[in-house]
């Protein structure tokens, strides 16, 4: 509805006679609305721009908010986060002495590649990302965002990630590009061809705590050869156990996430066999057989203590088959990955 003010002044002529059809249903006179504005010094106009300006402002500042969750969302800042914690402990346990400037551009760098892999992957699985409860809220199966604005940023994240990285040293540049060609061209389109995929999948997702090595020594050596393999061998009980509980939506959407594609007492076998190897060589170095990384006995003890408490929940699943017993080996896997590396570190000052 269109309010019209005339040039002879006569500017609450409309509102009047509108106000007028109205006054039998609300039970009061127009003539009382005009007079209290009238009263106080208030312009209707004036009055009615503000009520306007009022609702656009809380449009915007939605609009906002959604678009700010939305690349959130794409890029899974939480996901990013945590690599790039596991990139800097790497880096932690390789440098003689810190430099803060290669912390900050290997932080940078490292979550802009994950958002870049994580960004790609949505676009390349839309359509599978629909079909599953869990994903289907996402941006782009929900139409909130184009794929054409994802594969920009997905571009924008790759481009200015491989940059930076390359700032730090060109190898690290090309660990980072590997790592999302990988992920994006191999592992992504492999999860809807066969269970093998998540060894495919393991491979850029254990570059980042070898990334911080390379970044503080410019080498890749066995050091750095075995922080790879502990974060390789952690993944096969971390994604299986999120394949345990999300099977059914896996299947439904043709992702193939647990071994042999079957939930069951053979695919938690294969959790506990990989959850001992990932145990083994989180211990390795207080053998000093993996270079100028090497640990305390008393460190080895309480990593290997660790280990045991996730191998405990591996081997419950075993028993039960049960979603519940899997969630705790995918919570016990986390904690794992997120208090081992900072035991390497503090182990490593206490040197």
């Amino acid at each position: 509805m269109n309010v019209h003010y005339c040039e002879c002044g006569c500017k609450y002529n409309t509102i009047f006679l509108i106000t007028k059809q109205f006054s039998f249903f609300f039970n009061f006179n127009s003539n009382k609305i005009l007079w209290l504005f009238n009263k106080n010094g208030i312009s209707l106009q004036k009055f009615l721009k503000l009520e306007v300006d009022s609702v656009s402002s809380v449009h915007t500042k939605t609009s906002i908010k959604s678009i700010v969750k939305d690349f959130k969302q794409l890029t899974k800042v939480g996901l990013s986060i945590s690599v790039v914690f596991t990139s800097i402990t790497g880096y932690l346990l390789g440098a003689e002495s810190i430099n803060y400037t290669t912390i900050i551009l290997l932080a940078l760098g490292g979550y802009l590649m994950v958002g870049a892999s994580n960004a790609f992957n949505q676009v390349i699985e839309k359509d599978i990302d629909a079909v599953m409860q869990r994903t289907k809220n996402r941006p782009l199966p929900s139409g909130r965002m184009s794929a054409t604005v994802a594969l920009i940023i997905a571009t924008l994240f790759t481009v200015a990630g491989i940059a930076i990285l390359y700032v730090i040293d060109p190898k690290c540049a090309l660990f980072g590009a590997i790592s999302i060609f990988l992920y994006t061209s191999a592992y992504t389109p492999l999860k809807a061809v066969t269970p093998l995929a998540v060894f495919v999948g393991a491979i850029p997702g254990a570059i980042p705590f070898m990334l911080g090595w390379v970044a503080a020594t410019g080498k890749f050596g066995i050091e750095a050869g075995f922080l790879f393999m502990i974060q390789f061998f952690w993944q096969f009980p971390h994604f299986w156990a999120i394949g345990w509980l999300q099977f059914e939506e896996y299947n439904k959407a043709g992702l193939h996430m647990l071994p042999m594609d079957k939930k069951d007492k053979g695919a938690v076998v294969q959790i506990i066999f990989y959850t001992c190897i990932m145990i083994l060589m989180s211990i390795a170095p207080v053998l000093k057989v993996t270079g100028d990384f090497y640990i305390y006995p008393i460190t080895a003890v309480i990593i290997l203590l660790l280990g045991v408490l996730m191998l405990y929940y591996a081997i419950q699943l075993y028993k039960t088959e049960k979603n519940t017993d899997a969630r705790k080996l995918m919570l016990a896997s986390v904690f794992y990955i997120t208090i081992v590396p900072i035991i390497y570190v503090v182990d490593k000052f206490l040197h």
